[in-house]
């Protein structure tokens, strides 16, 4: 009994996500031309060479509209500054604050280098098209919106990072737009941040947030305490993924257990939703009906996501690895329930229950 409702909540999942998709879906393709609100600051934060970071640079100085492209380095031998140099366009900002998230420090630096009143800031290895800028600063218009977040496309440059991206695709972009579906805006992700200078402020800006891992999720969750809306753009950017095996573990143990101390409730109830779990699980009880029915909503949710919303073409070329993914990320939720370190850019840092670096 008790199993046969964990597979119902599980299939009721899929259907959900499947839904929240097909809404995304459809209004995307009735999203009304907007304009930028005023000159824009992008600010990217630097450190290292990411894969495809010279295009992902390039695409940020061909931009449509009045803005001005900073980025941030906090070691004067970065291998990205001979990459950066190649782009008078931009301001390189040499950034001196040190803190317990490094990022933070950086974005600290750029900010106060900034010169507009909107700022957009997305991670290095973010990708975008020309008029990237004025579809996600328009929203801004609306005195109500405080924070304009995208999904992103992941694009594995090795045969590990292309299956890490699978998980992006089918997994954590669908659980975005359910949490959007069921009224949950507080959060936002890396891939873009776009708000007003003076909300910043009126946060106390990044220094208030320089202690934890999830610096994106403070941003849009202080936002969010203003009683201002984090909307999602119809925006979908590229970010290049690469690295082995060895890496990819890493990075998503380093994810889950940034969840774990951002949601522990939440992070405590995913494998419910894993319904790749509960198949395995009904197929080992000799229940294959059910595992059927399980599993066919799950691929029918990860084709709608990965395919449909987010358009990969790695999805499409690994589609059939969806199930063997899924129980992976079962076995990184489970690394990641325990233990306080994580990697970051080659630093092991270890993390408070709530989720902030510990010195």
């Amino acid at each position: 009994m008790i199993f046969t409702l964990i597979a119902v909540i599980a299939i009721g999942y899929q259907a959900a996500a499947i839904v929240a998709c097909l809404r995304t879906w459809i209004a995307a393709k009735r999203v009304p031309e907007g304009t930028a609100p005023g000159p824009v600051s992008v600010v990217k934060p630097i450190r290292g060479l990411d894969p495809a970071l010279r295009e992902a640079i390039e695409s940020h100085t061909v931009l449509q509209g009045d803005y001005e492209f900073l980025c941030g380095v906090s070691d004067p031998a970065d291998p990205a500054l001979p990459v950066l140099r190649e782009f008078p366009q931009l301001r390189v900002v040499n950034s001196s604050t040190r803190t317990a998230n490094g990022k933070a420090g950086v974005l600290i630096d750029l900010v106060a280098a900034a010169r507009h009143p909107i700022l957009v800031l997305n991670d290095s290895d973010i990708q975008v098209a020309p008029d990237y800028l004025r579809r996600v600063t328009a929203p801004l218009a609306d005195p109500a919106v405080g924070l304009v977040t995208c999904l992103y496309r992941p694009i594995g440059d090795t045969f590990a990072a292309r299956f890490e991206g699978l998980g992006i695709a089918t997994d954590f972009a669908p659980s975005t737009l359910v949490a959007r579906l069921a009224g949950v805006d507080e959060f936002a992700m890396g891939s873009t941040l776009a708000f007003r200078r003076r909300d910043l402020d009126r946060i106390g800006g990044f220094a208030v947030i320089a202690d934890y891992l999830a610096d994106d999720y403070q941003l849009g969750h202080r936002i969010h305490v203003l009683g201002l809306k984090c909307v999602l753009s119809d925006v979908i950017v590229d970010t290049h993924m690469g690295g082995g095996w060895r890496q990819v573990w890493a990075h998503q143990v380093r994810w889950a257990r940034t969840i774990r101390g951002v949601k522990f409730g939440g992070y405590l109830g995913l494998p419910i939703t894993n319904a790749t779990l509960w198949a395995a699980v009904a197929a080992a009880a000799g229940r294959w009906e059910l595992a059927g029915m399980l599993l066919a909503a799950r691929l029918a949710m990860a084709w709608t996501s990965g395919c449909l919303v987010i358009r990969s073409r790695d999805v499409l070329r690994l589609f059939l690895l969806v199930p063997a993914r899924d129980l992976f990320g079962f076995a990184v939720w489970l690394t990641g329930l325990f233990g306080r370190s994580v990697v970051w850019r080659g630093l092991r840092l270890r993390l408070a229950p709530d989720g902030k670096i510990i010195p």
